[in-house]
Order: C-alpha cells, then structure tokens, then sequence
C-alpha cells in the first residue's frame, strides 16, 4: 500500500476580475502580495517602499480589506481567508519601520485577530501614532491625473461619507484554492468541497474521501501557518499508520567526513554576514560591516549572505570552510534559537567539529530595536561580531553522545485531542499511557452537541472513547493525578495516583493535552438569575429540548465574556461561531425567536462565514458594541408586563441608546487556561505564554513542541481551538513525538556541566540550583563531591553562576571563552580613555 500527501499552495486573489478595485489600471493601487515584494530586500526596490508612478516613498497608506473574500458577487469567494486581518497590520507595521511618520488607514468589516496572541498584534499596531482602523466598506474613486494619489470613499458614523486621498492603497487578497485544485481531485479521485477546496472528514481534516490519500496547508482551506504545520506533520502520521510496517526499511544513514583534529592549529575564523532579506540589511550596512570583519585578528574570510539559512548559503559555507582551511565560522544573523543546528550541521559536512561555531545575534539583539539608528547599529553589529571573533577563538571541540530511547508515550490529558493522539502512536507500534484527571474521558467535549457544520459530537465522542478502550497498546489512568515528573528527552519517568493506585511510568515521550476550563462569568447576572447562562450551557439546554429556551421569544447573546479585556488579552477564537451555531438550531426549531447576537467582531473565519451570512440571513441580528460602553443587562418587565430583561446597549449607526427585551440571554464565555497548566508546566519544565496557555517552542516552526526536548502538546492547552484544528494538532503533535520514539536512541549535548573536584567544597548549592536534579553528592577519593549527570544536565549554568568556589565549569561558555567576549566588547585604549576622563573629572 502506498500514500500520498496533498499540499499545492493557495493561488492569490486576482484583483483584475473586479473593475471597481482599479488595480492595473491605477498605477498607485497594488496588491498585498505587491506589497511584501516592496518590502523585501530582494524586491523591485531592495527593500524600500516606492510607487511605480514616481519611485517616491509614499507617506499616507490605506489597506483595504476583504479583496476576494466575504463576498457573494460573481468572482468573489463567500468565504473568509483568514490571513488578511493579521498581514494588513503586520505591513502597517513594516511601513512605520520604514517611516516612522507615514499615515497608515485599514479599511475593515471585521478585524479577526483570533490567533495566538493576535490580539495583542492587533493593539500593537492600533497603539501606534498615526494608524487608523476603520470600519467600513469603499470604493476607489479616482486617480489625481498629475498626483497619481488614489481617493478612496468611505463611510464613518459621525461624520457620514467621506473621501479621502491616499499616495498608494493595498488591496488585502484573499486566497483562491490552488489554481489545479480540480485537476488534481480528477487525478487523484478525491472529491472538493463547494469552494474547490479539498472535501474533508469532519472528524479528521487531513483525510479525503479516498483511503491514503490526505491534505494538508492550504488545500484545507483558508490556514495559517502554524495550523499549516501541524497539518503536515499530522498528514504524515497518519501515513506512518499506514506503512508503519515498512518503516525504516529505505532509510540511509548520514555519513558525515572524518573529523580535522583542529585543537593545535592557530585561529582561522570565516565570517558570514547575512542580510536576512530586509531584516538586517534595511538597518545595518553590510558591506561596510563584512569589510571591517576582513580586519579582525584571526579572520581569513569574510562575506554577505542574502539568506545564510538557505539550502545553497548553507552549501557555501561548508564549501568555503573546506577551501579555505577554515577551523571556525561566525555567523552573524539572528537568534540560535532555530537555526544554531543547521549552521552547526555545515561545519560538521566540512569535517569540522561543530562546536566550533559560534553565532553572532545582529537581529534580536541590533537591528530590530535600533530601526531608526542605522549607523549606532552598524557599529554594534562590528562590535557584536568582534566579541563573537574574540569568543570563537576559545572554542574547543565537544562531543555529543547517543541516549537510549525508550518507546513508551505518556499522554497528559485525555479528552479529543489526547485520546486522538493516543491512538496515532499505538497505531504505529507504541505502548501508549492516557492519564485523565476525571472519571470519564472526553474532557470539555462532553459539554459539546454538535459542531457548526452538524456533526454530532457525542457519536463521534463515544466510538473515540471506545477505540481508546478497545486498543490493547492503550492504557487508560482515570481520577488521575500525576505527583512527580522526572527524566530527559527518551527517558522519563512520571509517577501517577489514579484509581489503579501509585503507578511509576518509564516512557521517552510525553504529550501535553490537558484541555481548558470556561470562565465563570461574575457579570451580567450571571448565577443571580436562571435566566441569564453561558453558550455551552444553552447548547446543553437546546440539545435536551428544553422548552424555556427553545420556546423563548426573545433571546440576546453577548459576546467576548470574560476576555479580550485587561485580564485575559486574548480572543477565545470559538466564541462567535458558537453563538452563530446556537442561534441557527433555535431558528430551526423556532423560526420566529427574535434572536441578538452583540458583538465586538464577528470572528468567523475561513468556511464559518458562510454560517454566519446564514444566520442573518434568517433573521439573526448583529450589533456592534465597544468595550468603553458595554451592554447593561437588568431585570424589568415588557411593555406587555410580561418579565424580561431589558438589554441596553449604544446604535452607532441611529446615535441613540437600543433597549432590547430578552427572555433568555447567553454569554459567549472566554476559554480559559486549564487550572492545572501552571502545575504540569512545573512538572514536565515546560514554559507558559503571557496569557498562561502552553508556550510552543517556536509559533510557525514547531508549533506541536516545547523547548523542552521530548514533550509535545496539543489541543486547547496549547491556545483555543475548534474541533477540527484540535484533530489537526493532535495528529501533529503524535508525528513529531514519533520521530522521536522511532529511533533507538538520541543525541545528547555536548554543553554540558562539568565538576572540578579538587575545587568543590560540598556547599551543595550546586544541587539546590538545579532545577534539573542533575548533580549530587557522591563519595570520591577526596571525599563527598558533587557530580554532574550529563544525561540530565540541560547547559543552563545556573550552577556555575551559584558555585562560590568556581568549581563548575559549563562547557562551551568557558570562562575563558565568555571572559574574552566582554574583554572584546571594549578595547583597552577606550578603558584607559574612560579611566583618565574619570580621574580628571574627580
């Protein structure tokens, strides 16, 4: 049996198909794509932002939004394409690096920033002088024959219809399904869905109609990136599901040249500068920075690179390392946080041991926080990259070494996100260990009916639970506690206290998927009338038929209950489809329910568009409300004194106060961090984000990992989700833990600790310091000595910063290594020169 994965990319919106966008026909009007090419450093321009009519810098900027998207006119899609609302800003933001004066206007209907940490981007860029958000719909008028300045008309509540001129307009581009969508869905006999994208499996959104063949990207529809990612790293296992039986059978093994013994040879140092597009090269001058690189003691090369982290760079750094001798590379581009072992895999292809890298960060730490003080950056890029020199002199080869994995999974957390990637692993071979607090599985899904598109949730949940129970590599833990979480990446060990007893459990990884809680509303009445309740309590009530709601006259729903607000700066993503999904089962079985929804933004992105212009279609009304003057909700009688409560809340568009009487009123209540993420977060050594959700390693790069090596998550311990992204992650998260688990062993650091006994006075501070437990005491020779396991050890030298007697020494941050990097930092001549004008002044 074979597989195959589909993932061709999204095709942009052609803005030509719609005349009133002008686009082709006024020079100054462009598209978003246009745009990211101004912006790039490979671009017309090299990175600068300038009008094809006059190649000047254009001061005042409109982003309009919802090109080819939220429409239902011939060449429009009906959908939302999720993406925009988020580039629109990041571009604003770009433009305001660039000119820090430039007047920037996004033209919306909705801003949809239901991301992780979207919003926070979102009043980032709100905050800044001179961008305006507006809501309203335009249309370009006209060019200024000799300007060439496009006017743009548009509507505001306070002051009606105006026009206004911009030097250019960005028309925000939807995402069109891949241009061969239908051509691959013949080749591949799988079926599309209204839109042309692929038709999926509601409770599996990589698989198609067709067995083997799944999807992932943008072939799923209107994604971003991280959900793209997991996508794909769930597609492939599920393959592995497949052809588990045939793995390993075609791999080759790397084989890496010979090792130089470099140690006794002097210095020979290559410097690559990278551009990193406009990133650095906008800010900092390279070239002046490569040719002072030429003049630093021990270099023997240097040069720029566009992108050091391309295949072809990467290339050219091993080829120039063999070339010219070389015994270590400098790299100054961003931060080593991900790309530290691609540069280090290209000394290795040189025959040089890898820690002889060294990387210079001139991003982070330079140009983007000195945007507006190009040249103070250039001197603290020379300056950075000569520490880095000075450091890499030091450098000394280390050796890594092989771990034992183990092929075990623990799995924390067993509603739909732990129970699917439970049942991913073991379909591939791997005992698998399910710990759930809670007596049943299925964690907030329980409380879930259905989903927005009609699947029936509590079918779905009971045969998952019951493959679950049925799969004999599967071992369910309920009324769960986990008490302690020792180990390291292929190896740990995680006690339980379940209904089982004391279990001690040796797995090599773990999976975080510990779900979330709801808030519990303390406004509205919420829990002082039976009245007032929460979505998921209506979609409980409307599922058992319960003849107070679904036979109500009248009934308001509230949105962004609990966050988006300075407690929870968050959008909890699910809540406006919720309320959409409610509103149309009670107008199924109550047609003539007058039914509010009161918003912020209606969030309904990607195919939930279409569900949302369903239920206004039938008569569910929408009405916009701002924070500062937020609904009040009191009980009171109808003009027929019948009891109601009387919802008030502003009309911008009539200018006056709207008093609405409700029978039942429903809160959209936010999704709450679980209240156990701080304590497994602790346990497993695992970060939070700002909002106390799970802290991926890397948001687009590795958004199924943490920093922690061997631990995963998924699922919305990780950031609120839907269903079907939860399916998504969940898969994803089970193929990067099996990468781990098909593997006999794994590579260790080797940055490790190490005790230099004849210095150690057995304080143990060193072991109170170590978050790890990765030193302890043992009898030596010369008596109690604490000694470091490198197993466990993760190189963060915070032992070495609390040993009084200097007996730890971290390796690859060596004394000498980190000691001639400050002395570096500041030449001699300047300290004289500092300590004279001290003395004279005294």
């Amino acid at each position: 049996m074979g597989a195959v994965i589909l993932s061709p990319g999204f095709e942009p919106f052609d803005p030509k198909v719609r005349e009133e966008y002008r686009y082709g026909e006024f020079q100054n009007v462009v598209t978003s794509m246009d745009y990211e090419r101004l912006l790039s450093s490979t671009g017309p321009y090299q990175g600068e932002i300038l009008r094809a009519s006059d190649t000047r810098h254009p001061h005042k900027v409109a982003w309009i939004q919802c090109v080819g998207s939220r429409q239902v006119i011939e060449g429009g899609n009906s959908y939302c394409s999720a993406v925009c609302c988020t580039y629109a800003q990041k571009q604003a933001i770009l433009t305001k690096d660039h000119d820090a004066t430039a007047q920037c206007t996004i033209f919306h209907n909705d801003v949809r920033s239901y991301g992780k940490d979207f919003e926070r981007y979102y009043q980032r860029t709100e905050n800044l002088p001179d961008v305006r958000f507006i809501r309203s719909y335009t249309t370009i008028v006209k060019e200024d024959p000799i300007t060439k300045n496009v006017t743009v008309r548009y509507s505001t509540t306070d002051e009606g219809v105006k026009e206004e001129e911009f030097e250019m307009v960005v028309l925000s581009i939807g995402l069109n399904p891949p241009k061969d969508a239908q051509e691959l869905a013949k080749k591949y006999g799988i079926e599309l869905e209204s839109h042309n994208f692929a038709k999926l499996n509601p409770i599996n959104p990589m698989e198609t109609n067709r067995e083997g063949i799944f999807v992932s990207g943008a072939f799923q529809g209107p994604i971003d990136i991280p959900e793209s990612v997991f996508s794909a790293s769930g597609a492939t296992s599920q393959i592995g599901e497949l052809l588990d039986s045939r793995r390993g059978k075609l791999t080759k093994e790397r084989i890496y040249p010979e090792e130089r013994d470099v140690s006794e040879e002097e210095p020979k140092i290559g410097v690559f500068v990278c551009h990193c597009g406009a990133n650095i090269s906008s800010i900092v001058n390279i070239q002046d920075t490569v040719e002072y690189c030429k003049t630093l003691p021990n270099v023997v090369h240097a040069q720029n690179q566009i992108f050091s982290c391309a295949t072809n760079s990467a290339k050219e750094i091993t080829d120039i390392t063999k070339e010219k001798g070389l015994n270590r590379v400098v790299v100054a581009a961003c931060s080593p946080r991900t790309l530290e072992p691609l540069f280090r895999d290209t000394l290795r292809e040189a025959g040089i041991n890898q820690y002889y890298y060294e990387m210079a960060n001139i991003r982070e730490h330079n140009s983007w926080v000195h945007q507006k003080e190009k040249d103070l950056a250039t001197q603290k890029a020379k300056d950075i990259i000569r520490m880095s020199v000075a450091r890499a002199c030091h450098l000394e080869p280390l050796q890594e070494f092989d771990l034992p994995v183990d092929k075990r999974a623990l799995i924390v957390g067993g509603g739909i996100a732990g129970m699917t990637t439970a049942l991913s692993i073991a379909n591939q071979g791997h005992e698998v260990f399910l710990v759930e607090k809670e007596n049943d599985l299925g964690g907030i899904a329980r409380k879930i009916h259905y989903t927005l598109e009609g699947l029936d949730v509590q079918a779905y949940l009971k045969d998952l639970t019951q493959q679950i129970y049925k799969h004999p590599l599967v071992h369910v833990y309920t009324n769960a506690a986990i008490t302690q979480a020792t180990g390291y990446v292929g190896n740990f060990l995680t006690t339980v206290k379940s209904d089982r007893g004391v279990t001690d459990i040796k797995h090599g990884a773990a999976i975080l998927a510990i779900g979330a809680d709801v808030y519990t509303p303390t406004e509205y009445l919420y829990g002082e009338d039976d009245r007032v309740m929460t979505h998921l309590e209506l979609e409980e009530k409307i599922a058992a038929g319960d003849e107070k709601v679904t036979g109500a006259q009248s009934l308001v729903m509230i949105q962004c209950v609990g966050c988006r607000n300075e407690e929870r700066n968050y959008c909890s993503r699910l809540c406006c489809s919720e309320s959409i999904k409610n509103a149309l089962l009670l107008k199924e079985r109550n047609p003539e329910m007058d039914i509010y929804m009161l918003f912020r933004d209606v969030r309904t992105y990607g195919f939930k568009e279409d569900y949302y212009r369903e239920a206004a279609s039938k008569g569910v009304r929408f009405i916009r409300y701002e924070p500062t003057d937020a609904p009040v909700v009191k009980p009171g009688k109808s003009d027929e004194g019948k009891p109601v409560l009387k919802v008030t809340l502003p009309d911008y568009v009539l200018g006056k106060k709207l008093e609405l009487d409700a029978d039942i009123v429903a809160l959209a209540a936010a999704v709450l961090p679980s209240a156990a993420t701080k304590e497994v977060a602790a346990q497993f050594k695992v970060t939070l984000s700002p909002d106390g959700f799970f802290k991926e390693a890397h948001v687009k790069l590795r958004p199924v990992e943490f920093a922690t090596d061997g631990v995963y998550l998924c699922g919305l311990a990780h950031y609120p989700k839907f269903m079907a992204e939860t399916i998504n992650q969940a898969y994803g998260a089970a193929g990067r833990a099996l990468t781990l688990l098909s593997h006999e062993t794994v590579v260790a650091s080797g940055s490790v600790c190490e005790v230099d006994e004849d210095k150690c006075v057995s304080c143990g501070a060193c072991i109170t310091a170590c978050t790890y437990g990765a030193i302890e005491f043992y009898e030596s020779p010369k008596g109690r000595k604490a000694k470091v396991n490198p197993v466990l050890c993760k190189g963060d030298g915070l032992c070495n910063t609390k040993c009084a007697t200097n007996a730890i020494m971290l390796k690859h941050f060596t004394d000498e290594e980190v000691i001639s990097e400050i002395d570096a930092a500041v030449s001699d001549e300047e300290i004289m020169r500092q300590i004279d004008t001290a003395v004279g002044e005294s």
